[in-house]
């Protein structure tokens, strides 16, 4: 019994955050076969919008790595976790900051 919840105690965070991926990667695909990807006007805008999915993956690996640290959680799982909840943040910021106006 022990051995098969090591076994799911490993793979749970990787089936979830993996789907998480696929969730999010699928999206794109979606929006990149209608069209309907996020564009802005001025080139940085535009650079920012591209960037919001890594950087919420970052940021979501930043957090996780203190949290590893103050609860006993192991640092691999942590990781995993904060990168793909950042992935899942940063694409709710995308579609968010692709429907924003630019003012100006």
């Amino acid at each position: 019994m022990s051995l098969t919840l090591d076994i799911a105690r490993i793979l749970l965070p990787v089936v979830i955050v993996g789907g998480m991926a696929v969730f999010v990667v699928m999206r794109m695909k979606y929006k990149y076969k209608k069209g309907t990807l996020g564009k802005k006007k001025t080139k940085s805008a535009q650079n920012l919008l591209d960037s919001l999915i890594p950087f919420g993956m970052i940021i979501g690996c930043a957090v996780a790595l203190p949290l590893s640290m103050f609860f006993p959680i192991s640092l691999l799982s942590t990781i995993s976790w904060g990168a793909g909840i950042g992935l899942l943040f940063g694409y709710f910021a995308y579609e968010i900051y692709s429907k924003r106006r630019e003012s100006c």
